[in-house]
This record gives structure tokens, C-alpha cells and sequence, in this order.
């Protein structure tokens, strides 16, 4: 059927009548000029994608009615303008859809159907680890090591950008995802197939967020969901609230934009925006750079929005030309989004829209501060880091708390390094980190890092030599404009080489500690601190070792790694002590905001942008090197550890199953709250006791070729062993921290994954109980993947992340959540009982099911498919069988 909008399309400019828009202007609804403007991105796609199929009139009356139907739970598709991919999430993804490919040959389909229609990115930038620091050939080094560790995943890779169209791979060594998205990939105004439209994406990492910054819709979603984009399905989702955030004021000189960001996760985590948009406005929004609002965007996970949107404005379009993109485009940008009103001008209040709720942030009320140990959401002032410290040493074991004795706060172990003395206590810190997206893609910070580090070498301090420095920039535009400026060279006597470009310790690719600090940290039971410019700090995410881990701002990661450790106050303790006997204090060293401007104002110019990214996708001669097969349909290795058909298709029938009755169902782990997605599925090294380890040993591998996780997830047999696999898990059937668990039929306490095999060689289902936030953290498919390959068939928790319920359900593993007000502990649950679930003929989104349990004892949950869309894929088992079942028909 044809669009039944097509009545309000004309051309942008009348000199070029093939170059055509939705003019949402000429719909004459007055609903639409207070719409939230990234509900108006919603509905555009919505009109422009109207078939009365996919997308209905209905659903675009009920984006236009938005201020009426936001609290009623409704549903409504939106098909976004692209996908982008790293490749951790982004290796799977492809092993996916030859495997799909596969299944449709299987059951009679053209396999070739299984092909991106939406177009998309992949960006290699998870692969590369610090194993090479404080010397100039790190960056080389490290990337050498790469490839040798990474060639068999690169080469299939090659092959997925060669067997499958619309699918564009940038190679490694070119920057972080979505600092590349922000600075090359993103439009904000489609040009495509003779229709202008606002540009908008979906990514297979939470932090793809931070376009947000620029204007371009974008959220995470998990990698099962993302391939059903890809192949042009809409997603289906709940039309989310909005709140509005205003904000007002001017940052103070000395506060950062990490600063500012750590405030606000604090601020939107206390207020309760999951599942919800964030939208900001206000006249301070025109005082943040883009740089500034992509940093605040690109923690939108972490306070647990959906989206954190900043609408298009002069400065958008400003950044766009300081970034190297064509003028005339721009031009185009500007008009399109003038024309259907979507170009926000922040100091006018009569263009406010209407929101959910409205919060304000005054900017000048913010101060310097960091955020941990062991969230991100935990600010801490910079003035009350040492105090906050020392409280969490003698508190409960928890997010602030480490439950050391008083009588061992004073703890010293002396360890010698390279040959020299030194001394370790609780709050040393041996990791210090100028990494990760949320911070790189920032030149005032970075900047601001750079003239930190000048002023400190003119001053003569130094970092110990143990302390694992690091500098991992988001682009290679950093490394150009922070050696113009003349700063690199400062950056690299305090040991603050660049060392790859890539996520690298953000995302737990920290690298190896030296031996002797390990012991020391070991002998001494120490909690050793890591520092880093990113964006999680989750316990046992940034280094097994590092049992603090705080989110700082580029020079305040200096300023620690400096002083050597957090139990500083900087107010009143110097830094340090130069040759001279003179202390020097943070303060004589703090480059002031207009000092980074100039040099900002000088360096930072679209010719770099330019000369980076024309040669962005052959400049890495390796990548060019490989060899990829070229036959459209992919042939597995059996011998291969990285790459290996998975076995989600294996019996796949055109004939859909009915969904039974979960019965008597052993609990497999029983959780509190916060199990972050990479307790369930860990990213980072392979420990050398796990059943990844053992299987990889098995298959005739060394310790040192075992990579870590997040480089092994096209080999579903080492996800599957690595699931739970966190060495941080806390279980409440163990007393103790470890990935294990009790196997109830025989009282032995197993590792996971050993437990898991036996219950399915018995045949019995599994559930895992949890608390509130279950999954909270990366878009991690695997943490659906690998407890489906482990049998596991429900998960009852209090609430859940927002992309991992629905990872849950694209593999078909049912999300329960405990009615309002009940828990385990309400309920009396212990975890050893075994549960009935029972699964009606009939389903409907979000209803109520009843679980009896073999003590007799009966309650009720409501099973967590919110949509109509997602109870069809319950039916078919998952979204990917639901994609093949079409494409096969």
C-alpha cells in the first residue's frame, strides 16, 4: 500500500524537485509543535515509513498524541536510519547471520535474503589491550599483538563486509565507535534514496548514547535486536516518557564536563529515568560545546535512560563544519531541519516543548568530583575523595564498602621494581587511564590534560614508575591537535603514551599488572585503586586487581596517578615535592578554562578532521593484508577456537512450537541486586582455573593465547563456559566471591557452567533468581546467549536494565519480575526449592503468571514480554528464529 502521508511531501529546494521531504509542518496538527523534539524524530520516521503494515496511521496518531497516550503503556514501531557495530558485539552479530544464512538454505529459502537492508558501521576498536605502556613504540606494539591475537575473528570480518552489502567495516587502529560515529559517520540529515530525514541510529554498545550530544537519535540495543534492524524490521518499543532536563547557569572555571556528567548520573539516578528519554534544555544548554553534550549523552546508561537527547541547534550545525563535513551539506542540514521544525534554539523559552516531568541543574552549583569505588552513579567531590575512601575501607562489604579491620587501614607492603623500593597501602594506585569515548572526544579536557601534564613536568614532578599509565585516544584527530599543540611530549614523560586507539581499559583491556605490584597487592590484601577518564567502573571490570576503581576527568587522572595515591586531599597535601624541596599543590599546576580555549580555538581545525578520516578505511596496511574468502555462504573451521557455527538453529522447523510449562525448575544462581552484565558475561581475561580455560587447553592452546572473552564471542563453547564466569560474582548460595554454585541433586558446590551441564544431562530446567537492576550495564547479547546455551529458561528478578530484558527475550529466555512490593524475601524464597512457571495458551504483553513451587507454596508474576511483537518472538523462540522462519517462507 502506498503512504497514505505522501500528500505532505515536496522538494527542500525547488531547483532540485527529486531531492524530496516529509514536510511535518504542512500536517496542520497543532499536537505537533509540543512534542518533545525527540519524540518528533519518532514520529517523522514513523509518516515517512507508513504502509499500513510495519507501521500503521494508528501508531503515528499515538506519537502525535504523545502528551495523552505517554503513560498508557503504548507500543510503536520506529525504523532508525542505521546500525552501528563494534566488534565485540559486532563479530557475533555476523556470526549470526551466516549461521542464518545457513538455516534459511536448511529449510528451502534463498540465503542471500539474509542481508543488511538498514544501513551499517562496524567498528573494530574492543580488540586492543595495554600489554605495552611508558615507552614510544607502545601504540605499534600493542597493535602487532593485536592482529596476532585477533586475525582468524579480522578475517571473517573482511569476509562479512564482502558476502553481505550495506555493511561497512572500519578497521582497527582507527579510533573508538562512538567518537568516530560523532566526529565522521553521523549525518544528522539523511540524504538517501531522494528523501531528506533526520538521521538516527541504533548500536550494538550502550554508549551509542553519546550522538545523542550531536542531535542524532541514537540508543543501545542488544546485538539480537540490531540484526533484526538490519534486516528491516522495525523495533518495537513502549513510547517512552520524556523528561525534561533544564539547565541553567555557567560551569564554574575549574569544573570539567566529566564533572559535570558525574553530577548528573547522581542527579537522573535519584530522580528514576529507566526506560524513559531525557531531553535537555534551558539556556545552559548553549554554554556546553558538543563535545560537552556528547559526554554528558554518552552516559546515559549509566543513568539509565534510553536516550539523552540534545535537539539540533547552531552550535550542531558549527560542530559539523569544525569537523571537516561538506558545506553544502550543511547547508542542507540547517534548511531541512528549519523547515520541519527541528532546529532548537536553547535561549528561547517559547520553543520549549511539553515534557513528562521537568528536573533543573544549575551548572555553577557544580563542582570538581570523580565517582566510585564500585559505581558510576556514586559521586564523590573532589574534596571528599580521601575522607569517602577511608569510610569505605572499614564499611559493609558493598558499592561502598570494603569491610577491612581498622587495626589494617595503615597496611604497608614494600616490593621492589625494576630495581628499585617502593611502597604499597590500601588506596595506592597502580592504573591510571586516559581512555574511553565519554572523554577523549573532548579537546577542552583533553587539552586541559595535556597543559596539566606541561605544568607539571616544568614544576618536576613525576608518576612512580609501576603505576600502569596509559593514553588511549578516541581518534586519531587527538593525537594530531595534542601534538601540534605541543602538549604530547609532556603527556609522555609522566608516562602517558598513546597506546592504541581503542576502548582498552574502559573496557577492561587494561592489560597486566607487574608482578611485583600484584604480590604486593596479594600479600597485603590491598584494596589497590585504578583511576580512568571512563565511563564504567564496575568491581572486577577494569582489572582483576583493582578492587577501587574511580571515573575521573583526563587531568585529574594525572593528578592522581601524580600523587600515587587516593587518600590525598589536594586542597591541603601537595602533589608532590620538586629538587628544589618546593611542595606543589594541584592548584599551582590547574590550567584555567581560558587557557584551554586558546589552544583549543588554535589546534583543534576541520583540516584535521579532513586528513584523518579521507583515509580512515585503507590506512591500516595489515587490514589491508588479509585475505578473506569470497563465497557468500561462510565455511566454518571445526578446528577454529574463535569462530564457530552456534547452535541456536540446530532442529529449526518452519512449524512453531507451543511454549510449555517451565516444571520443577532448579534455581541455578540466586542473586542480590545490580548483577551487571559483566558478572553474567565477562568481557576481559580468561582465568586459567575456568571451564573456558579447560576447554581452550583441551583444544591445544597455552595460557597466553587465550585472549580474553569479549575477543572469543563468535565461539559459542567459550561463551557458554565463560557465562557467570565474573571472578567478583556473589551468589547467595556461596559464601564466599566466585563463579560457582551449589548443584542441589548431589550438595556439590561446582562451577557454573560444570553445574549447569549436569542439570541438562538430568533434564532439568533452570531459573536464576535476582534483585532489582538485573543486567544493568554493557549491551552484552552474550549475557542472553550464554544462559540460554546453559539451559537456563527464565530469570525472576525485581526489575530489570532495559536492553537486557530484551536480549532475554530475543533469545526466548522469559524476563519475570516479582509483583510490586514482593521479593525473595517477602516471599520467603530461598533459591533451593524447585519452580513450576506456568505458561497459558494464551499470552498477553505483561500479564500474570502463576508459580508454584515443590513446598507447595503458590505466588504470582508478571511476565516481562511488554509488546505484542516480542510475545510473536516468545512464540517462535527468539527473534532470529522469527527472522528466519520469514525470510525461509
Amino acid at each position: 500500500m502506498s503512504n497514505p502521508f505522501v500528500r505532505i511531501v515536496e522538494p527542500l529546494d525547488a531547483k532540485q524537485p527529486l531531492k524530496k521531504f516529509f514536510n511535518l509542518s504542512k500536517l496542520e496538527d497543532v499536537r505537533y509543535a509540543r512534542l518533545p523534539f525527540s519524540i518528533r524524530v519518532l514520529l517523522e520516521a514513523a509518516i515517512r515509513n507508513c504502509d499500513e503494515f510495519l507501521v500503521k496511521k494508528e501508531d503515528v496518531e499515538n506519537i502525535l498524541n504523545w502528551k495523552v497516550v505517554q503513560h498508557k503503556n503504548v507500543e510503536v514501531p520506529f525504523k532508525p536510519a542505521r546500525v552501528i557495530l563494534q566488534d565485540f558485539t559486532g563479530v557475533p552479530a555476523v556470526v549470526d547471520f551466516a549461521a542464518m544464512r545457513d538455516a534459511v538454505k536448511k529449510l528451502g529459502g534463498d540465503p542471500e535474503k539474509i542481508n543488511p537492508i538498514c544501513p551499517a558501521d562496524l567498528v573494530i576498536d574492543h580488540s586492543i589491550q595495554v600489554d605495552f605502556n611508558r615507552r614510544s613504540d607502545s601504540l605499534q606494539k600493542n597493535q602487532d599483538l593485536e592482529f596476532e591475537r585477533n586475525k582468524e575473528r579480522f578475517e571473517f570480518l573482511k569476509w562479512g563486509s564482502q558476502a553481505f552489502k550495506n555493511m561497512r567495516i572500519i578497521p582497527p587502529g582507527s579510533g573508538i565507535i562512538h567518537q568516530v560515529n560523532l566526529e565522521y559517520l553521523a549525518r544528522v540529515v539523511m540524504d538517501q534514496d531522494g528523501y531528506y530525514y533526520p538521521d538516527s541510529v541504533v548500536g550494538t554498545d550502550s554508549h551509542t548514547t553519546m550522538i545523542d550530544g550531536l542531535g542524532v537519535l541514537g540508543w543501545g540495543v542488544g546485538g539480537i535486536e540490531a540484526e533484526a534492524v538490519m534486516l528491516g524490521q522495525p523495533i518495537s518499543m513502549v513510547l517512552p516518557e520524556v523528561v525534561g532536563y533544564k539547565l541553567l547557569g555557567n560551569p564554574q572555571p575549574l569544573v570539567t564536563s566529566t564533572d559535570i556528567v558525574l553530577t548528573i548520573t547522581k542527579h537522573l539516578r535519584q530522580v528514576g529515568v529507566v526506560g524513559k528519554f531525557v531531553e535537555f534544555f534551558g539556556p545552559g544548554v548553549a554554554h556546553l560545546s558538543i563535545a560537552d553534550r556528547a559526554t554528558i549523552a554518552n552516559m546515559c546508561p549509566e543513568y539509565g535512560a534510553t536516550a539523552a537527547y540534545f535537539p539540533v541547534d547552531d552550535i550542531s550545525i558549527g560542530y559539523l563544519v569544525q569537523t571537516g563535513r561538506d558545506k553544502e551539506k550543511v547547508m542542507c542540514t540547517k534548511k531541512y531541519l528549519e523547515a520541519v521544525g527541528m532546529l532548537r534554539d536553547f535561549k528561547n523559552s517559547s520553543q520549549d516543548p511539553d515534557f513528562t516531568q521537568v528536573v533543573e541543574l544549575d551548572l555553577h552549583t557544580v563542582v570538581p568530583c570523580c565517582s566510585g569505588p564500585k559505581r558510576p552513579q556514586d559521586k564523590v567531590a573532589v574534596s571528599d575523595m580521601k575522607k569517602d575512601f577511608e569510610t569505605c575501607l572499614g564499611a559493609k562489604q558493598g558499592f561502598k564498602g570494603f569491610q577491612i579491620t581498622p587495626d589494617r587501614h595503615n597496611s604497608i607492603v614494600k616490593f621492589n621494581f625494576e630495581g628499585c623500593d617502593f611502597e604499597l597501602s590500601h588506596g595506592s594506585v597502580v592504573i591510571a587511564a586516559i581512555t574511553s569515548c565519554t572523554n577523549t572526544s573532548n579537546p577542552s579536557v583533553m587539552l586541559g590534560a595535556g597543559l596539566l601534564a606541561k605544568k607539571a613536568v616544568e614544576a618536576g614532578l613525576t608518576v612512580k614508575p609501576y603505576i600502569k599509565t596509559s593514553l588511549s585516544p578516541g581518534s586519531g584527530v587527538v593525537t594530531y591537535y595534542l601534538r601540534e599543540s605541543g602538549v604530547m611530549s609532556y603527556l609522555s614523560q609522566l608516562g602517558f603514551d598513546v597506546v592504541g586507539y581503542g576502548c582498552m581499559t574502559c573496557i577492561g583491556n587494561s592489560g597486566p599488572l607487574p608482578e611485583s605490584v600484584i604480590e604486593a597487592i596479594t600479600q597485603g590484601d590491598l584494596v589497590a585503586v585504578g583511576v580512568l577518564s571512563g565511563n564504567r567502573n564496575f568491581e572486577g571490570r577494569v582489572h582483576p586487581n583493582t578492587r577501587a576503581n574511580y571515573l575521573a576527568s583526563p587531568p585529574l587522572v594525572i593528578a592522581y596517578a601524580i600523587a600515587g595515591t587516593i587518600r590525598i586531599d589536594f586542597e591541603k597535601e601537595p602533589l608532590g615535592i620538586n629538587a628544589s624541596g618546593k611542595k606543589i599543590f594541584l592548584k599551582d599546576i590547574w590550567p584555567t578554562r581560558n587557557e584551554i580555549q586558546a589552544v583549543e580555538r588554535q589546534f583543534v581545525i576541520p583540516g584535521m578532521f579532513k586528513e584523518v578520516y579521507e583515509k580512515i578505511e585503507t590506512v591500516n596496511e595489515s587490514w589491508n593484508a588479509l585475505n578473506a574468502p569470497s563465497d557468500k555462504l561462510y565455511t566454518w573451521n571445526p578446528k577454529s577456537t574463535y569462530i564457530k557455527s552456534p547452535p541456536f538453529f540446530d532442529g529449526l522447523t518452519l512449524t512453531l512450537q507451543t511454549p510449555k510449562t517451565i516444571e520443577d525448575a532448579y534455581v541455578l544462581l540466586s542473586f542480590g541486586d545490580s548483577v551487571t552484565t559483566d558478572h553474567i558475561s565477562p568481557a576481559g581475561n580468561i582465568a586459567r582455573n575456568s571451564p573456558a580455560a579447560r576447554y581452550l587447553t583441551s583444544r591445544g592452546l597455552t595460557p597466553r593465547e587465550f585472549n580474553s572473552y569479549g575477543s572469543r564471542r563468535g565461539n559459542d563453547a567459550v561463551m557458554a563456559r565463560g557465562t557467570f564466569a565474573n571472578i567478583r560474582l556473589v551468589n547467595k548460595f556461596i559464601d564466599k566471591q566466585g563463579p560457582q554454585t551449589v548443584h542441589f541433586p548431589s550438595g556439590e558446590t561446582l562451577d557454573v557452567f560444570d553445574a549447569a551441564e549436569r542439570y541438562k544431562q538430568a533434564g532439568h530446567p533452570l531459573i536464576v533468581l535476582a534483585g532489582k537492576e538485573y543486567g544493568a550495564g554493557s549491551s552484552r547479547d552474550w549475557a542472553a546467549k550464554g544462559p540460554f546455551l546453559l539451559g537456563v529458561k527464565a530469570v525472576l528478578a525485581e526489575s530489570y536494565e532495559r536492553i537486557h530484558r530484551s536480549n532475554l527475550v530475543g533469545m526466548g529466555v522469559i524476563p519475570l519480575q516479582y509483583l510490586p512490593g514482593e521479593d525473595a524475601g517477602t516471599l520467603g524464597l530461598t533459591g533451593r526449592e524447585r519452580y513450576t512457571i506456568i505458561i497459558p495458551e494464551t499470552l498477553k504483553p505483561q500479564m500474570n503468571v502463576q508459580i508454584k513451587l515443590d513446598t507447595g507454596k503458590t505466588f504470582h508474576a508478571i511476565m516481562r514480554f511488554d509488546t505484542d511483537v516480542e510475545l510473536t518472538y516468545f512464540h517462535n523462540g527468539g527473534i532470529l528464529n522469527y527472522m528466519i522462519r520469514k525470510m525461509a517462507s
